[in-house]
């Protein structure tokens, strides 16, 4: 209990603050939005570029590790495309109800979590999971549904944009950078490293907050057996297959291991809803199952780490 507590309750507590703020209106209508690019394009780069100058690349060869959380990725995203097996459904349609299954909040939740529970030694491979998550999977979902809107046009266009994409997405940029400059084994210069410490710093608190302002201005959908498959398959069946894989299939770290579960566990991020409206879909399943998982996360979050304080985890 005492690790629900410290560690679950304050990253809840956060995101209440947001939603209560939206509630109220203290922020103005486009707060949302403006702390969304400061967590994006400015604080979290600066705590992955951070995180990773200081590791080696001998820490980030847990090849196990990465075909757990794919694995469990991957059993998620399947869930949709056997839901909508033998319908004419749209495979943008599909597509993003997949990437809602498997789409983990790790940028804006997992990492500030993981630095609660597990400490500093869990940043590695929350980085790791938030590459995979925020530039493979999402770089795979645009690819269908940009294959599903061009209707077998160039595809070397397609991939093209896909690419260009991710290459400008500050969240991939950072740590790249950061891996860069560790292998080549000089320390940073103290002023720049204090500068990213406190820019990174307010990447925790600002992106959680961001999560209750989203959250306050969601909208009820009208198919409830969609947005309850995207709930149990994000929540159940993503960390679920990722924690037989993690423990019954590849060896790992303790550590590592249960941060893949417990970044698996998350609920949904906000990508599939920014998907569905940048491609005019209806986006009120997406922002509902987000809103649901959110809130349904708080007892299973906080259950997975009663459990992993109960194996001496922390």
């Amino acid at each position: 209990m005492h690790a629900v507590v410290t560690a679950a309750l304050p990253v809840f507590a956060l995101i209440l603050v947001g939603w209560l703020a939206a509630r109220r209106r203290l922020l103005g209508i486009a707060a949302s939005d403006v702390l969304n690019r400061f967590v994006i394009y400015l604080s979290l780069p600066a705590l992955l570029f951070h995180a990773m100058s200081q590791v080696s690349w001998s820490e980030l060869g847990h090849g196990g590790y990465v075909a757990s959380f794919a694995g469990g990725i991957a059993a998620a995203f399947a869930v949709a495309l056997a839901a909508h097996r033998g319908k004419r459904t749209p495979l943008t349609d599909i597509s993003i109800e997949a990437l809602s299954n498997s789409y983990a909040n790790a940028g804006f939740m997992g990492i500030p979590l993981c630095l609660v529970v597990f400490g500093p030694q869990s940043l590695a491979p929350a980085v790791v999971a938030t590459l995979m998550t925020a530039c493979v999977l999402f770089g795979v979902s645009i690819a269908l549904i940009e294959f599903d809107q061009q209707q077998g046009q160039n595809l070397g266009k397609t991939a093209a944009k896909v690419g260009r994409a991710l290459i400008r997405n500050p969240l991939l940029i950072a740590p790249v950078l950061g891996l860069a400059w560790s292998a080549t084994g000089v320390a940073l210069p103290e002023p720049i490293d204090r500068f990213m410490v406190l820019l990174g710093n307010a990447a925790s608190p600002c992106a959680l907050i961001a999560i209750g302002l989203f959250l306050a201005q969601t909208e009820a959908a009208s198919d409830g057996t969609a947005v309850t498959r995207v709930v149990v398959a994000k929540l159940l069946v993503q960390p679920g297959v990722t924690a037989l894989l993690a423990f019954g299939v590849f060896s790992m770290p303790p550590v590592w291991a249960w941060t893949a579960v417990l970044l698996s566990a998350l609920p949904i991020g906000t990508g599939p809803f920014m998907l569905a409206q940048l491609y005019g879909r209806d986006a009120r399943v997406a922002s509902r199952a987000i809103l649901l998982s959110t809130l349904a996360s708080v007892l299973t979050i906080s259950a997975l780490i009663a459990w992993i304080e109960g194996h001496g985890l922390r």
